[in-house]
């Protein structure tokens, strides 16, 4: 799943470089990305959800942290409107909170990863609703509906 995501990612950034030569579009590459998390979480649930191999879990949890980290620097000044953005103008007034967001999502992601390595169902599922809410409390700041 995450070789999957990081191939996707690196042939979404070289193609966006080669239909804008003055970089990538990051509104596309943001939507992209937070497609692929979708994807990615709904997975980690599917197999919380059929008692699947837990221990599985810690790679993509990692992905997802790691996409934590880099998504904030995907809201320069100039990318406001355009593509259908759902961004709201609090990405940009309220860039500290939007980081914090960020990391705390970040931050829940690898607890989920740590968690899976042990194999426990039930503070694996915790965590998955943790990172969910993470998600979620960020979406209703800072992204329109």
């Amino acid at each position: 799943m995450t070789k999957k995501l990081a191939l996707l990612t690196v042939i979404l950034l070289a193609t966006a470089g080669v239909a804008r030569a003055e970089g990538p579009d990051l509104i596309e590459v943001r939507q992209a990305g937070q497609d692929l998390v979708l994807g990615t979480f709904t997975g980690i649930r599917a197999v919380v959800d059929a008692k699947g191999d837990l221990k599985k879990l810690e790679t993509p949890a990692k992905a997802l942290a790691r996409w934590a980290e880099v998504y904030p620097s995907l809201f320069p000044k100039g990318t406001e409107t355009g593509h259908n953005t759902k961004a709201l103008p609090e990405v940009w007034s309220d860039s500290a909170g939007f980081q914090k967001a960020a990391a705390t999502f970040s931050e829940a992601a690898l607890k989920l990863a740590d968690v899976a390595k042990t194999g426990d169902a039930e503070a694996v599922a915790a965590q998955v609703k943790a990172v969910g809410d993470a998600c979620g409390a960020c979406h209703r700041t800072y992204r329109a509906k």
